[in-house]
């Protein structure tokens, strides 16, 4: 099958301008997105307070991808990242189904998130137009990323700071009022009072499933790998950060969350993001706008962050023959610009969804985009199983990182992932992740094998 190098050759002309500061606030921005700051509001409508076990599962299974993806991405740095890993470890065709699977998830996740701003600003401007901030903030986030990596980079970077500030100050200020306010029987009763998990096993599952969609974005760290001047270290040390920020940001913010309100207020009618019901609660003066800000800003970093993704896929796909060679085209500035444009598609989607039926538009992108998520995870553990055996045959080569537990943590995944993928199809929210990832799935087959035949008999 030969070296992976010679795909790593074909990848060449993006510009190296990312640094070790910039890939580790990416690291970070990767995993804090609308998931949490919007997303655990559907999760705790199913789970109730059980959500934090629910983003313990998730969290889990997120920490196995990241391990899994470091080994791989430490030993061959790659903008094509696991569509690469796949196409060399398992067979072309894998490489192309996962590199295109993920590519339509995320170009559908860019759509989640602006469909989220747009529920955001809703808070400030109740009768402004939906559309007018989904064009608005499209058309600066799609600026920046035309403009050069490095400005990307930056952008990222200090969405990021502001992101981690604000949830510091969050869980701060949710210790204190807890602390100062809160009785314990009141604790006990926003906690317990209709069951810790009110809907059973089923809702806690459920709650995985928006975990998941939750740390999509997790993996980007090994796509930016491919333009980061010390790849090596960079993966390292976001992998080591990446427990803690899990613990911290995820966890702990859930928590304090539940303790101080009633999980009914936190999903009812006309509320947005629980963090901003939270502080809105408590009372305390303008925290409610300025939290609002701040999701706004999450939105916008993941935004951001997709948008890089969706293009430096479609760039490898194209480097790799498998779409038309126009979009692996690289401008002086280092941005395969053609790709950009392609991939940011999902913001048009995002926008027929939201005018067609505003009210499901958020629930119904996550449905859509997720397919590609799972199935995208789902191969980067199959991947990571043969590329541990081929590394123990080649006696050789070292592994340059190592994470323990194999084989036990890359086959708990792959079976979750597997048992995650099935439960959409049994849960009405989720039940065109299947109906519109099993169709897309098999076009995509025979999109594979007519390229084949258009190759050889051409």
């Amino acid at each position: 099958m030969g070296n992976f190098e010679r795909i790593q050759s074909r990848e060449t002309g993006l510009h190296k301008k990312l640094s070790a500061g910039q890939m580790s606030m990416i690291a970070i921005g990767g995993a804090i997105g609308t998931g949490l700051f919007l997303g655990s509001k559907f999760a705790i409508g199913f789970a109730g307070p059980a959500v934090i076990i629910s983003y313990a599962l998730g969290g889990m299974i997120a920490l196995a991808l990241m391990g899994c993806l470091a080994e791989m991405t430490v030993q061959h740095p790659t903008s094509g990242s696991f569509g690469a890993y796949a196409e060399f470890y398992l067979h072309p065709l894998a490489g192309f189904l996962v590199r295109y699977s993920y590519w339509a998830c995320i170009v559908l996740a860019v759509g989640t998130e602006v469909t989220a701003i747009a529920e955001y600003m809703k808070f400030w401007f109740p009768r402004v137009d939906s559309w007018i901030w989904i064009a608005l903030f499209s058309c600066c986030l799609i600026g920046v990323n035309a403009y050069s990596v490095k400005a990307f980079g930056s952008v990222e970077y200090w969405f990021s700071t502001i992101k981690i500030f604000a949830i510091i100050v969050f869980i701060v200020l949710a210790i204190s009022v807890l602390l100062t306010q809160s009785s314990i029987s009141r604790i006990e009763q926003n906690m317990f009072s209709d069951g810790f998990a009110p809907h059973g096993f089923s809702g806690i599952w459920t709650g995985v499933i928006i975990s998941i969609f939750s740390y999509l974005g997790i993996e980007m760290i090994a796509i930016a790998a491919g333009e980061a001047t010390n790849p090596e270290q960079a993966v390292k040390t976001a992998f080591k950060g990446t427990f803690a920020r899990l613990l911290i940001f995820y966890l702990l913010a859930l928590s304090l969350i539940v303790m101080l309100v009633p999980w009914q207020e936190l999903i009812k009618e006309g509320s947005t993001s629980p963090f901003v019901s939270v502080m809105k609660n408590v009372g305390i003066p303008f925290a409610d706008s300025i939290l609002n800000f701040i999701v706004i800003v999450a939105a916008l970093s993941a935004m951001n962050s997709m948008l890089y993704i969706a293009t430096r896929m479609m760039f490898s796909l194209s480097r790799a023959n498998e779409a038309p060679q126009i979009f692996g085209k690289v401008k002086s500035n280092g941005v395969p610009l053609n790709a950009l444009a392609l991939s940011s598609a999902g913001i048009a989607v995002a926008a027929l969804v939201y005018i067609l039926n505003p009210e499901t538009a958020f629930p119904v992108m996550i449905a859509l985009s997720m397919f590609g998520a799972l199935f995208s995870w789902g191969a980067v553990f199959l991947t990571h199983l043969c590329f541990r055996i081929r590394m123990q045959r080649r006696q050789q080569q070292k592994l340059k990182f190592r994470v323990p537990g194999f084989p036990f943590v890359t086959i708990a995944g792959l079976l979750a992932i597997i048992s995650i993928m099935i439960t959409t199809w049994f849960t009405p929210i989720f039940h065109a992740t299947l109906l519109f990832g099993v169709p897309f799935l098999a076009f995509l087959i025979l999109a594979y094998f007519i390229q084949i035949y258009h190759k050889k008999y051409k």
